[in-house]
C-alpha cells in the first residue's frame, strides 16, 4: 500500500514535520510512506498563470498514483496554513482532481492543548470540495508537542507512538475498505422527478 504524506509546515524545527518523519517507522509492515517535498516551491496562486508549475504536476501525479494521503499540518490563526492552502488551490486546477475519492487522513501537532483541531475542521471543509474520502474516526492530534519530541525530531513519548501506530493501522483498514468498494457507475446517480 502506497501512501503519500503532505506536511503543511515550512519551519525547520516544525513539530508537524517531526511527526511526519516518524510515521514510516510506526506504520504497518505493508504500508509504504512517501513524504512529498517542495511545498516552498509552490508560487502564489494566480489564475493568470497559464502554464501549470512543475511542482504542481509532480504533486498531482504522486497523489493520483497513491492509495491514500496523510496530511500533517500545524494550525495557524485557527485555520489552515497559507502555504498549504496555496498548494491545494493549485492542485484544484488539475482537471483530473487527484484527490477525487482518495482516502485521506489528517494529523496535526501543536504546543497547545487542542493539537491543531481547528485546522483539521477547516481542512475537512476544503476536502469536501475535492470529493476526498476522509477518515472521520479515529481523529489524531498531538497536544503539547514540545514534550513529545526531542530536539533532533526523535519521538520520545511512548503513548504518542502507540497512538500514531493505531491511527495508521486504522487508516490502512480504511484504505483497504475503500479499495474493495464498487466503483461508481450509472446507477449511483439518482435524479428526482424522472418518470
Amino acid at each position: 500500500m502506497n501512501i503519500v504524506v503532505i506536511c503543511g509546515s515550512l519551519r525547520k524545527a516544525s513539530f508537524n514535520m517531526m511527526l511526519a518523519r516518524n510515521l514510516a517507522a510506526l506504520a504497518p509492515g505493508d504500508v509504504r510512506l512517501t513524504l512529498l517535498d517542495g511545498l516552498e516551491h509552490f508560487p502564489p496562486y494566480c489564475a493568470d498563470i497559464a502554464q501549470t508549475p512543475e511542482i504542481v504536476t509532480r504533486w498531482a501525479d504522486a497523489i493520483a498514483a497513491a492509495d491514500g494521503v496523510i496530511v500533517v499540518s500545524p494550525e495557524y490563526n485557527h485555520s489552515v496554513p497559507g502555504t498549504l492552502k496555496n498548494a491545494l488551490d493549485w492542485l484544484s486546477r488539475d482537471t483530473n482532481n487527484p484527490f477525487a475519492r482518495k482516502p485521506v487522513a489528517l494529523q496535526s501537532a501543536s504546543t497547545g492543548m487542542l493539537g491543531g483541531a481547528r485546522m483539521q475542521y477547516h481542512l475537512r471543509q476544503i476536502m469536501v470540495f475535492f470529493d476526498a474520502r476522509l477518515l472521520n474516526k479515529p481523529e489524531f492530534f498531538v497536544s503539547h508537542a514540545a514534550s513529545r519530541f526531542a530536539a533532533d525530531g526523535t519521538l520520545r513519548d511512548e503513548n504518542t507512538a502507540e497512538a500514531i501506530a493505531g491511527h495508521l493501522a486504522a487508516f490502512r483498514l480504511f484504505v483497504r475498505d475503500h479499495q474493495s468498494e464498487r466503483p461508481w457507475g450509472s446507477n449511483d446517480v439518482h435524479q428526482a422527478g424522472a418518470g
